[in-house]
């Protein structure tokens, strides 16, 4: 049975709620109702590429993250990976208006219910990546399930609960009807997506970005539960990320709104486990810094054994290694004429701080 017919199998017996195709799938959820999940790569090769798990920010869905991936700059990193891109409920284009009957998720909620879209696609582990509100929601899913996170990249994260000046904020915020995001809801949003950069008028692609994101909100984002995402992320409750065992990313740009936010995360931090990336001149730092995007991303990946064959730009690719490392603590895995590199770029488990739990089904 192919990969696919055994997808299309389990559907019927409805370990999965839909099956759409094989990049698109609608997995039910314990608390969190169904989500869509969007995925870029093969998952049959999952255990030779390294997979990301994305969730994003406000007034945004997958695409967002779909737009990064398939940047140049990200053709390498693309080719060797696999991206399991989530939209929150109800955010996938052209939604629905959720029913009154439906609880839409908190922050904690989702993060912990995101380990279904891995159990369902036979995933062990992930590293999680996310934006804003989805920062948050995956730093919730690295606590809640530590042995399925080989790391975390979090772009604009949150660690406290919602501050006075924002609750202040919220309170001028009026939202409209299923397909009308009002001004005031459009300035909260572009504000908390981009902050400062509306004020760089030295940007010249300011308008053409800013002008895409509230193309979006008036096309094909349902305002409703938008408003209902929205609200989740201002009733967020501290993020207990302190004692966490894996590694961090954490990003922001200067210009961001939550820039001096992501800085008193960091600080709160263990230094041996998170690093913090602050980028120049920029706002949103995955559509205005994508290429220093991809660098860190591929960075940090190497740090955790994956993505060994990609070489950083301007760094000329070595087809042999010496027998000895660099810096003198462990040897260098050495790629033979027997080793492909597919077979180089498959993790190498025994460098990961994390246990394997044996009952998971093994990734086909």
């Amino acid at each position: 049975m192919s990969f696919d017919d055994r997808r299309l199998s389990e559907a019927r017996r409805g370990s999965i709620s839909s099956y759409i195709n094989k990049k698109k799938f609608l997995v039910k959820t314990e608390r969190s109702g169904n989500v869509y999940v969007h995925v870029q790569g093969d998952l049959t090769q999952q255990d030779k590429r390294a997979i990301f798990l994305t969730v994003h920010d406000l007034g945004c869905n997958h695409i967002s993250f779909e737009n990064f991936v398939n940047q140049p700059c990200m053709s390498e990193i693309k080719d060797r990976s696999i991206f399991i891109h989530i939209d929150v409920p109800g955010h996938e284009d052209n939604a629905d208006t959720l029913p009154d009957s439906f609880q839409f998720p908190s922050l904690q909620v989702l993060g912990e219910d995101l380990v279904a879209v891995l159990d369902t696609l036979h995933i062990r582990y992930v590293i999680g990546l996310g934006e804003g509100a989805g920062a948050n929601a995956v730093a919730r899913f690295g606590l809640a399930h530590p042995s399925r996170v080989l790391g975390l990249i979090l772009i604009n994260c949150t660690g406290s609960a919602t501050s006075v000046k924002e609750n202040f904020k919220s309170k001028f915020v009026n939202w409209k009807g299923k397909s009308t995001v009002s001004q005031s809801a459009m300035d909260y949003l572009i504000f908390h997506k981009f902050g400062h950069q509306l004020m760089n008028e030295t940007n010249p692609d300011k308008e053409l970005v800013i002008n895409e994101f509230v193309k979006r909100l008036q096309g094909t984002i349902n305002s409703k539960n938008l408003k209902q995402y929205v609200n989740a992320f201002l009733t967020r409750k501290d993020l207990m990320l302190k004692d966490y065992k894996q590694d961090i990313l954490l990003v922001t740009g200067v210009l961001g709104s939550y820039a001096n936010v992501v800085e008193k995360l960091h600080r709160d931090l263990n230094k041996h486990k998170a690093t913090l990336l602050k980028i120049e001149r920029a706002g949103d730092v995955l559509a205005e810094a994508p290429a220093k995007m991809a660098q860190s991303i591929l960075l940090f990946c190497k740090g955790q054994g994956l993505l060994t064959s990609v070489t950083l730009p301007g760094i000329e690719r070595q087809r042999t290694f010496s027998g000895s490392s660099s810096d003198g603590e462990r040897p260098r895995r050495s790629l033979s004429r027997g080793m492909s590199m597919e077979d180089y770029d498959r993790p190498n488990i025994r460098r990961l701080s994390i246990s394997v739990n044996e009952n998971l089904p093994s990734p086909k």
